[in-house]
């Protein structure tokens, strides 16, 4: 069963936005050479609302105000347990693999290209990370905000679990 997520609206939160990838693409035509440029940005507060978003045009600073639209719309909450994730969680996009371990406190933020953009963001401050299969810079990002949005807090998935409910049988001997 698919949980409906509420929206989460960007005009209350103070976002910082980060540029992680800008390509150059050309399309080949009879007159030549077509460029275009598409970009990818990350947005998030620090405090654990985090998305990302892409965003092509003609000129790379439209790019990157389309990208920042579409990541403002695509944000997400993470559960965060002190500066940590609550638990480990690997995750599948394409073929980018990601996996994210919760770290003690003063590790820092072991993650390197997308995956570190996408976890600053986010606020979190101790997390271990690895990255398999494929680097495209976008399938990453976009495996790390599925993992945050599988991510579930500890107390609300006990509270969703029935009760326990211990049953003594009496066994008698006759």
């Amino acid at each position: 069963m698919k949980e409906i997520r509420s929206k989460i609206d960007p005009t209350e939160l103070t976002l910082s936005d980060k540029l992680v990838y800008i390509n150059r693409v050309t399309k080949v035509m009879m007159g030549g050479k077509r460029l275009n440029f598409s970009a990818l940005v990350v947005t998030g507060d620090g405090n654990g609302h985090v998305g990302i978003g892409t965003g092509k045009a003609n000129e790379v600073p439209a790019a990157i105000s389309k990208a920042s639209a579409m990541a403002k719309k695509n944000l997400i909450k993470v559960p965060l347990a002190g500066n940590t994730i609550p638990h480990e969680i690997g995750v599948k996009f394409s073929a980018a693999k990601v996996l994210l371990k919760p770290a003690a406190p003063g590790t820092g933020i072991i993650a390197g290209g997308s995956i570190r953009a996408v976890v600053e963001a986010a606020g979190i401050k101790d997390i271990l990370t690895k990255s398999l299969g494929s680097s495209n810079k976008v399938n990453v990002a976009k495996a790390t905000m599925l993992a945050l949005m599988q991510l579930r807090d500890p107390k609300e998935a006990l509270a969703k679990r029935k009760p326990v409910v211990k049953v003594e049988e009496v066994v008698s001997s006759g």
